[in-house]
């Protein structure tokens, strides 16, 4: 070992002279230097004493500390030594002092679950993420290192029927629970038994070096005692005395308290439920008021989280025989004919039950108690014990001899019975037929313009039947000479008077005549042997007159859409309408104010008369006049009139930019252009220099925006004066259009709001004639306001009269 030590002195580097050190140094490893002491004279040598352990020592002559062997942090954490250098004689020259050597944990240690096998019990149904077992492990290494954080995980579970494990670890506490998918599944019935191969890695399970162990986790399913009971039925309005014992639940025992939730919202449940898990009825129940009750029993431990999931009660109101029969009708009246067979199905008495449908409580049976009057006989009626039907047991119905019968029906549930009246109406029989007062009405003539639903004449049929029935009442019905339902009949109840009316527009050019056919019918039909005849029928002819209507356009609006640079003489619509009475119609055009169309008055074809326009007008509306002989009527026209570029932008601005003399650099103005187009289309605009030297040295444009820019001076030597700019503008149409514009830029001595004094002279030329008589009223405008400002002046006592342009700088 010393010979080893010597050969590899010379990587040595840490050295220092002898006093207290700290040194740590992971466990493990073989021989090592640790430190090498200095000596001074008068030492010669070194002396190591304390917790070597076999482990530590120091080479007497050149003062090395070194280890011999592997330290272990698991054996011993800490080691303290005492070093002291020596004389030639073995006396102490320095020292001792104390050097602590503190081992440092490296992970050579797996983690050791505390079980070969672990077993738990789980019940079926349990809550998920509620643990039933834990399992525990634990590591060697230092725990306030990551080498003794432990992580657990399943790594198997055998059978593994579903998608998802029907089991869960909490990989911190190793705490075992069923997951949801193992709260919903798990059945003893289906699989008792589950093993789960559990893991533990060290290093918190952070990296792959990490060591791991397994344990084998025998889980058995029981049946859960937290179980619904079955359908509860308690039979309505019992005389028990109350609460009374209807079922019970059998709660976890470590459940502290039980309490009943309704499914749906209301004010309260009449039922409770003690802890021991007993479910009692408060009150008497009422099926008809009730005949169902949902709620939840809902268990929960000592922090009021839940032990498991609630389990849902279902009761059923079961049926007693407690309402009697109730009749639909105060009195339930039928009409019968006198001429009605035996056996014949004459109406039938309705009845109702509360009690449970289609059981022994609502079942209803009837039996006719008395007949009022008992003539010809006593049993006239016969009703069907079941369903209430009545019928005839004979022939023997005559009105003159009764034509009213009073029957009392018993109605019975067998346990309560109730009296329903029946009032049976003898009616007469429908043996006579309407008969016309007259046997043609002749004629009438009307005109076609008459207006809908205007009465043209009155019939009147009489019928011998008694009055007030359906064997008197007439319907009266055009039976010929009227396919399309052009008249209509309607009968006064009263006088069964009928009075014909028009049901459509009458047209003299489709029918100038109609010859009618009227019948007249009863709704009750005719007994047997009796049929209607002639006397039921009656005549009537209508004469239709003709009215001079005017022509019909074939709509009341047109509408066309063309480009505005159509050439002129375009055809743009065509416009139809025709005469009823057959008369040429001539066509003309109204409100044409702009003169853009004109109209073939033969043909109503209409063509553009000029050029249009959609910057002045962009809807167009005129009047189609269509006329004939004496009459007129009207359509309207209403041309849209899509864009086409045709108009260049120009500038928008109410007032010239100006800058303020002198110019320091950076200023800029705000210019806007616009365009008549529609802004749809060409909303987008270019602007641009002209091009010539002197501009582009003294000027740039930028753009802002779509419709702005910025106009800039490229330098602050400008005079003060107006400078006229070109600017060219373009927009985007297709083709584009492009507009040259003298931009006027004021160069001028400004207020301190920012705003110019008087405008300075423009730049010297000669005007021309427009101009000179411009600048000759100009001058007299200035004279006479020049007086009125000294006069003013006097009289404010002002020292100062500006002219101030709109400032425009964005």
């Amino acid at each position: 070992h010393l010979s080893a030590m010597c050969q590899n002195l010379g990587d040595l580097h840490v050295t220092g002279p002898l006093k207290d050190m700290n040194f740590s140094i992971p466990e493990g490893g073989a021989v090592r230097f640790i430190y090498q002491f200095t000596s001074e004279p008068p030492a010669v040598s070194f002396r190591a004493t304390g917790e070597k352990d076999g482990i530590i020592d120091i080479v007497p002559r050149t003062g090395i500390l070194f280890l011999n062997g592997s330290l272990d942090w698991e054996t011993k954490a800490v080691h303290r030594l005492q070093v002291e250098s020596l004389d030639e004689k073995g006396n102490t020259v320095k020292g001792p002092y104390t050097v602590t050597i503190y081992v440092e944990d490296i992970n050579d240690n797996p983690p050791e679950f505390d079980q070969i096998m672990y077993t738990g019990v789980v019940r079926q149904n349990s809550r998920p993420g509620k643990p039933f077992m834990y399992i525990h492990a634990t590591d060697r290494d230092d725990p306030t290192t990551p080498h003794a954080q432990l992580t657990y995980s399943i790594l198997h579970h055998f059978p593994n029927p579903y998608k998802e494990m029907l089991f869960q670890i909490d990989n911190v506490t190793g705490a075992i629970s069923p997951s949801k998918m193992g709260s919903y599944y798990l059945d003893p019935q289906k699989q008792d038994t589950f093993t789960l191969v559990v893991t533990v890695k060290d290093m918190a399970g952070m990296t792959a070096n990490a060591f791991t162990s397994s344990a084998d986790v025998i889980i058995t399913v029981k049946e859960s005692l937290w179980k619904a009971p079955p359908t509860i039925r308690i039979q309505e309005n019992s005389t028990q005395v109350y609460p009374v014992n209807i079922s019970q639940v059998c709660p976890w025992p470590q459940a502290l308290h039980l309490s009943l939730v309704p499914q749906k919202k209301q004010s309260r449940l009449p039922f409770s439920i003690d802890q021991s898990g007993v479910i009692y009825v408060t009150e008497p129940l009422d099926r008809e008021k009730k005949d169902t009750y949902a709620f939840f029993v809902v268990t929960k431990d000592n922090t009021g989280e839940l032990v498991d999931k609630p389990l849902h009660i279902h009761i059923i109101v079961e049926d007693i025989n407690d309402n009697p029969p109730v009749c639909q009708q105060a009195v339930t009246v039928i009409e019968v004919q006198e001429n009605e067979g035996a056996g014949s199905n004459i109406g039938t008495l309705i009845a109702t039950d509360m009690d449970e449908e289609n059981t022994l409580n609502s079942r209803l049976r009837f039996k006719i108690e008395s007949q009022v009057p008992p003539v010809p006989a006593s049993n006239l009626f016969f009703i069907q014990q079941d369903t209430g039907i009545l019928q005839l047991t004979s022939r023997s119905l005559n009105k003159r001899i009764a034509s009213n019968y009073s029957l009392k029906v018993l109605v019975s549930d067998g346990v309560f019975q109730t009296i329903c009246d029946v009032q049976v109406h003898v009616i007469d029989i429908n043996d006579q037929i309407p008969i016309f007062e007259k046997s043609d009405y002749h004629n009438v003539t009307v005109a076609e313009s008459l207006p809908v639903g205007t009465v043209i004449l009155e019939i009147q049929a009489t019928d011998g039947d008694e009055p007030g029935t359906g064997s008197s009442y007439i319907i009266y019905q055009m039976k010929e000479g009227d396919p399309n339902n052009t008249f209509i009949i309607v009968t006064d109840s009263e006088t069964n008077r009928g009075f014909v009316k028009t049901n459509k527009a009458l047209d003299f050019e489709a029918t100038p005549v109609y010859n009618l056919v009227i019948s007249a019918t009863n709704p009750e039909p005719l007994v047997l042997g009796v049929q209607y005849n002639s006397s039921s029928l009656t005549l009537f002819k209508v004469f239709v007159t003709n009215v001079d209507e005017p022509p019909v356009f074939h709509k009341t609006v047109y509408k066309g859409e063309v480009f505005e640079d159509i050439p002129v003489n375009t055809l743009v619509m065509t416009v139809e309408a025709y005469d009823p009475e057959g008369d040429t119609v001539r066509y003309s055009l109204k409100g044409d104010v702009r003169k853009w169309l004109r109209i073939d008055s033969a043909t109503g074809q209409i063509y553009t008369a000029s050029t249009l326009d959609r910057e002045q007008e962009e809807m167009y509306t005129v009047e189609v006049v269509a006329s004939e002989l004496t009459q007129k009527s009207k359509a309207t026209f209403i041309l849209h009139l899509s864009d086409v570029n045709d108009n260049p932008p120009l500038l928008a601005m109410d007032y010239p930019p100006f800058f303020c003399h002198p110019l320091s650099g950076g200023e800029r103005a705000f210019i806007q252009a616009d365009d008549a187009d529609e802004q749809l289309w060409y909303s987008t605009f270019t602007f641009s220099l002209a091009d010539d030297v002197n501009t582009r040295n003294n000027w740039e444009i930028t753009k802002a925006n779509a419709t702005h820019a910025y106009l800039s001076p490229k330098h602050v030597n400008f005079e003060e004066k107006v400078y006229n700019v070109p600017v060219i503008i373009n927009d985007n149409g297709k083709p584009p259009l492009e507009r040259k514009v003298n931009l006027e830029v004021n160069i001028c001595k400004c207020s301190s709001e920012k705003s110019c004094f008087i405008e300075v002279q423009r730049e010297h030329s000669w005007p021309s004639t427009g101009q000179a008589i411009g600048i000759l009223l100009g001058v007299l405008l200035i004279i006479g306001k020049s007086l009125f400002l000294g006069l003013y002046e006097k009289k404010q006592k002002r020292e100062d009269l500006m002219v101030v342009y709109h400032d425009y700088i964005s």
